[in-house]
């Protein structure tokens, strides 16, 4: 291939990531966070006590625990400021928890993800698809004949509503709770959107469901929360994927991942993230595995200004396997410090990174 045609192709891809659309929103929070903030963003979501409780003491955590300093070769975070963060955007669509027809959605929010491929792989490929624009999901659909089988997927907004106690005995207490560390705090008080998965017991999805997570905004944080539960003996692919296009102010990224795998279920979690050089991307990703389960994690990390993220398993159950798989790549200007931990607390249990 001619030099002519390598910049071809490498300008199309960067066009599919880095486009813009001019901001509209319905309400958005000031910059910076306070216990305010953290309120407002409840009161917006209409939750439960016990949610908003949980937001006021991961930010009395946030507070608490210093800057991480890092170590020799760690990204630098000092351009970090969260008072130069809007953390909540709630993007101008009629149907809150997002709508079920792809041309429902505005006209610009439509055309974003046309230009990503989404609705493309939802008809081809997909289970069931998810996908959020600032700090809410603004579209999700899942087949019916994986719902009439008891499986749940749906934004998290919707889950703390509609599956109250399921996620109020998974979210942030055992797998990541918000004392992990300081961005893990900072997820917890001001985090918005996600998917919630659930598969019960004996149930094998066996078309991937997919979520899109999309920041549009300049200055913006976005803090989505993935929560899977995969009761014994299920099996489920989930695919999440991450763009956002480049300004010359900072966006921060800090979503958070649980993942609760059964008794002999099956997990895989592939993402692509494909920031712009401008996006601190500071997840953090954890499953625990029960007996005989499988984790697996599929990692690609491209773009961003600096990348610091380990998805994690603990193998909790006797015979229970984890394996990882990352590529990630990095041009001038760009940190990325990436990689894989594994706890392995139970007998004849394995890893491979």
């Amino acid at each position: 291939m001619s030099s002519d045609q390598d910049h071809l192709k490498e300008t199309d891809t960067e066009a599919r990531f880095e486009f813009k659309k001019e901001e509209k929103s319905a309400f958005q929070t000031e910059k910076g966070l306070t216990e305010e903030t953290v309120r407002i963003i409840s009161e917006d979501k209409d939750e439960p006590e016990w949610m908003l409780q949980r937001r006021l003491r991961a930010l009395e955590q946030f507070q608490e625990m210093p800057m991480p300093t890092g170590w020799p070769g760690a990204p630098d975070l000092s351009e970090v400021d969260i008072a130069d963060i809007v953390p909540y955007i709630r993007p101008d669509i009629e149907t809150r928890g997002g709508a079920e027809n792809w041309e429902d959605l505005p006209e610009e929010i439509q055309d974003t993800f046309d230009k990503l491929g989404i609705p493309e792989a939802e008809k081809n490929a997909l289970s069931g698809v998810g996908a959020q624009y600032e700090s809410e999901i603004v579209y999700q659909n899942m087949q019916e004949r994986w719902e009439d089988k008891g499986v749940i997927f749906c934004d998290m907004d919707k889950a703390v509503q509609e599956h109250e106690d399921l996620v109020k005995e998974h979210f942030m207490t055992k797998c990541v709770p918000p004392s992990d560390n300081k961005f893990a705090a900072l997820h917890g008080a001001i985090w918005s959107g996600g998917s919630f998965v659930y598969i019960p017991e004996d149930t094998t999805v066996n078309m991937p469901v997919q979520a899109y997570f999309r920041m549009n905004s300049e200055g913006m944080g976005q803090f989505e929360h993935t929560l899977i539960i995969a009761e014994d003996n299920s099996e489920v692919h989930y695919i999440e994927g991450c763009s956002a296009p480049k300004y010359s102010a900072f966006n921060l990224h800090s979503g958070g991942v649980e993942v609760f795998v059964g008794e002999n279920a099956h997990v895989q979690y592939s993402t692509v993230q494909n920031w712009s050089k401008n996006t601190y991307n500071l997840n953090t990703k954890r499953a625990i595995c029960e007996e005989e389960g499988t984790m697996e994690w599929v990692s690609g990390s491209m773009g961003s200004k600096a990348t610091m993220l380990y998805p994690s398993t603990v193998l909790k159950g006797p015979g229970a396997t984890d394996n990882h798989i990352t590529i990630a790549m990095a041009g001038e200007g760009q940190d990325i410090d990436t990689g894989a931990k594994v706890y392995h607390n139970a007998p004849d249990t394995k890893s491979t990174i």
